[in-house]
């Protein structure tokens, strides 16, 4: 089932949600709990990967990309707007063991400015395995570098994207909201064999509607879920040829969490789907994937940090 059909499902319903909402500026207590003077470390042990699916639309031939898999640890640091990942791929689990020569590395950056949304990713992957239905080949040597982002807007002050996603908040009620998001990626494909080496580049850009909701199920105990769609254009160019066409995507986004004052432990599971042409008979699927399961603890941050960071924000307008 292709990206098209999500496509068409969910492009309106997030839009009703979204202009039905309450859209008050200003966050009650009573729905949001936060911790300005609190720096927060989160441990994550998480799989994620970036596949390739290409379809030739003329014979419904199909050859699956599928990245040497591996499972990674990561660490995380939060103060007030800002949060920074580090993953890397240790060689003590047992799926790492099975991937000699592939590797994998990650760094996301996220900030959050009033209601807006900023994300920075990094992905890095060698080592891949071309599927077909007569069975697969490695190709150690190919290699993928995917940087970009999103930027999205959170309408209903009430909804904590930080409670599910960052856990530098508590959502204390039931709420939604409506959040339209712009995706941008540039994409890098390289490949050596036999002393050549290939390359192509891809450009992703999209916008389009979403729409996240956190329910509280118990005093700490939270259910989150959530959806985007968009359509864009794509550029794809290598040493042949350069191909223009429309760009399909969706967004998948589920959490289940606990959180109190100090620890807090859950999981995070996120799939992006970006579907183009790369020419006229031959279309691309380019899937992330990830699941995380996360444990973190919260400190008192130092005074300076705090005045610095107080400082910082009333003269550029962030968030506390």
């Amino acid at each position: 089932m292709g990206i098209k059909f999500y496509f068409i499902w969910f492009l309106i319903f997030p839009c009703l949600l979204g202009f039905s909402q309450n859209r008050d500026t200003v966050a009650t207590d009573s729905y949001i709990k936060s911790f300005p003077e609190k720096f927060t470390v989160r441990i994550g042990l998480s799989n994620t990967s970036n596949s390739f699916l290409i379809t030739d639309t003329e014979t419904g031939q199909r050859l699956k990309l599928k990245p040497n898999e591996k499972t990674y640890s990561g660490v995380s640091f939060l103060f007030r707007s800002l949060e920074l990942d580090l993953g890397y791929s240790p060689k003590f689990i047992s799926n790492n063991q099975d991937n000699e020569g592939s590797k994998l590395f990650t760094l996301n950056f996220r900030t959050f400015w009033n209601q807006w949304m900023q994300t920075l990713d990094f992905y890095a992957q060698k080592g891949f395995s071309a599927i077909t239905e007569d069975g697969s080949v490695r190709f150690p040597d190919l290699r993928t570098l995917k940087i970009g982002g999103t930027t999205a807007y959170i309408f209903n002050t009430k909804f904590s994207f930080r409670a599910v996603g960052f856990q530098n908040e508590w959502q204390k009620k039931s709420a939604g909201s409506f959040v339209p998001r712009f995706t941008f990626y540039y994409t890098r494909y390289g490949l050596k064999n036999a002393g050549l080496e290939s390359n192509a580049n891809s450009y992703d850009v999209a916008f389009g509607p979403g729409y996240h909701y956190n329910l509280v199920i118990a005093k700490n105990y939270i259910l989150g879920a959530g959806a985007t769609t968009g359509i864009g254009m794509n550029m794809t160019s290598s040493q042949i040829k350069t191909n223009t066409s429309v760009l399909y995507e969706a967004i998948f986004r589920g959490a289940l969490g606990y959180n109190s004052e100090r620890f807090y432990i859950g999981a995070n599971a996120n799939v992006l789907f970006l579907e183009h042409n790369t020419d006229r008979v031959t279309r691309l699927d380019d899937k992330i994937s990830f699941l995380e399961f996360y444990v973190g603890y919260r400190f008192k941050a130092p005074k300076k940090w705090i005045t610095a960071a107080d400082k910082f924000n009333r003269k550029f307008g962030f968030d506390p």
